[in-house]
């Protein structure tokens, strides 16, 4: 069978729609401050315009009915396309006028991976700032969960966009209908940023402050509105205000949904969860320790700097605080490490997820029984509920994958002339659309010195990383552009 090519490009022309519609609310900023706005109309008009095109050409389509093959191209198609077309506020406005950086820059904010090129951030326009936080808010759920409510008022199915899209394995459904998943989704996910930003202004950020960072922490992105990130507010509530939110923009928003409703039942015996919450204590406590005896905060600093970092690197939302590869050698390893952790499975967060790990850990353990007892049948269990063999061998296949892209896009980086440090650390990063990196891509650097063929490389492994691999490796399989 091939492809719906019509419904998919008229699907694209939606996204190019709510693409240039989202432009449009960094106008009042433009207004507010003073600033040029003409470059954001220009950028808007253009994009819907062309979106526009694609519905008229396209809306006439006989067959709606959306396959799985059709879904997974309309995702990395959507996702290239909404990066393209957001690069034009950067570069109308001149603010980011060289297009690899400006696509760099963008594809890290839809990605969620909050990589920047940018090395004077306040230097920007308001407007131009406020865009570049709401490509991650855009990014963190996922456009196309946006659309997928609104296809099937158009007669397009959208559950194959769910599941090719979806953070994680395949989230449990919180309602039967996948446009009532997708609303739901959404209405927690602007809630608690509402409520963040709200936080956020009490503690004494200004309004423009808040509703960025509240942007960004929700998508587990880490754009900031300063150069020195969060680290430029000297102050334990804002951190650990921002600690939180992104501790639960790091939760399955499932599990935040029964929160809400007050099962807290579901959110205890929930495995992933309580593996998430134990691995955050755990090496908040660690690094907390070793820079306490280091002398390097005192007792409520080393807890907070610690806790703040942790979550920020498990979550992938790469904020910083402090520069946690001046601490000492073996903390710069451990946070490393957890680059390849990741959040819970339906959550903004990018990386391996927690998920992932439990069941490899666990299916381990059993593969020793297994050798002892052959002939027992030891099926790998999560929530008390055995996991289909086919699932188990999906997860290994994607950590052998994730680790297999990792090595591969450290190799082929490398040749760009990057030291060792900042070669595994910037792909690293990317992968697990985490943000800063090691080496000269840590905390305290930038990606602008990056080769240019260097910064395209990584814009393609953020992708890969957004999108959980199979969802990009599949359009490079000769197998998947067979008609059958």
């Amino acid at each position: 069978m091939g492809f719906n090519f019509k419904t998919i490009l008229n699907v694209l022309g939606i996204l190019l729609l709510f693409n240039g519609g989202f432009m449009f609310f960094c106008l009042p900023f433009a207004f507010y401050f003073h600033e040029e706005w003409l470059y954001i109309v220009a950028s808007g008009l253009l994009t819907c315009f062309t979106g526009f095109i694609l519905l008229q050409l396209f809306k006439k389509s006989n067959n709606k009915e959306l396959k799985a093959k059709d879904g997974y191209l309309i995702v990395t198609l959507g996702w290239l396309i909404m990066a393209f077309s957001g690069t034009l506020p950067y570069i109308l406005s001149a603010g980011i006028p060289n297009f690899t950086d400006a696509f760099f820059e963008t594809i890290s904010g839809y990605t969620t991976t909050g990589a920047s090129i940018l090395n004077d951030i306040e230097a920007l326009p308001k407007a131009l700032l406020f865009w570049r936080s709401l490509t991650q808010w855009i990014g963190g759920m996922g456009i196309i969960v946006l659309a997928v409510a609104i296809l099937p008022l158009l007669g397009i199915g959208g559950m194959q966009l769910f599941i090719a899209e979806s953070p994680g394995i395949r989230p449990d459904k919180m309602k039967p209908r996948i446009k009532d998943t997708a609303k739901r989704l959404w209405l927690i996910y602007l809630i608690l940023t509402m409520i963040e930003c709200v936080l956020l202004v009490f503690g004494g950020m200004s309004f423009f402050d808040a509703i960025n960072h509240s942007l960004t922490t929700m998508a587990t992105g880490g754009f900031s509105t300063k150069q020195a990130s969060v680290a430029y507010w000297d102050s334990p509530y804002i951190h650990y205000v921002i600690t939180v939110f992104m501790f639960l923009a790091g939760t399955n928003f499932t599990i935040t949904y029964f929160g809400i409703k007050g099962k807290f039942d579901k959110v205890r015996e929930n495995e992933e969860f309580r593996n998430y919450a134990l691995l955050v204590l755990i090496a908040t406590v660690f690094v907390a320790f070793f820079i306490f005896i280091e002398s390097l905060y005192g007792v409520e600093g080393s807890f907070r700097y610690a806790i703040f970092q942790v979550v920020s690197i498990i979550t992938t939302t790469g904020y910083a605080t402090a520069d946690y590869t001046i601490w000492t050698p073996g903390l710069t390893i451990l946070f490393f490490l957890l680059m390849f952790i990741g959040g819970s499975a339906g959550s903004t967060a990018g990386g391996i997820k927690i998920i992932r790990h439990t069941m490899l850990l666990k299916n381990s353990l059993l593969e020793l029984k297994r050798q002892l007892h052959p002939a027992a049948v030891l099926p790998v269990r999560v929530n008390h509920k055995a996991v289909s063999p086919d699932i188990t061998y999906n997860v290994l296949a994607f950590i052998m994958i994730y680790i297999t892209i990792f090595c591969l896009g450290v190799i082929v980086f490398s040749m760009t002339g990057e030291d060792f440090d900042t070669s595994v650390g910037a792909v690293a990063t990317s992968l697990g659309n985490i943000g800063p990196g090691l080496g000269t891509v840590g905390p305290a650097g930038t990606f602008a010195h990056i080769h240019p063929f260097g910064k395209w490389w990584l814009g393609m492994i953020m992708l890969m990383g957004r999108l959980e691999l199979f969802t990009v490796l599949m359009l490079l399989s000769p197998s998947f552009w067979k008609r059958y």
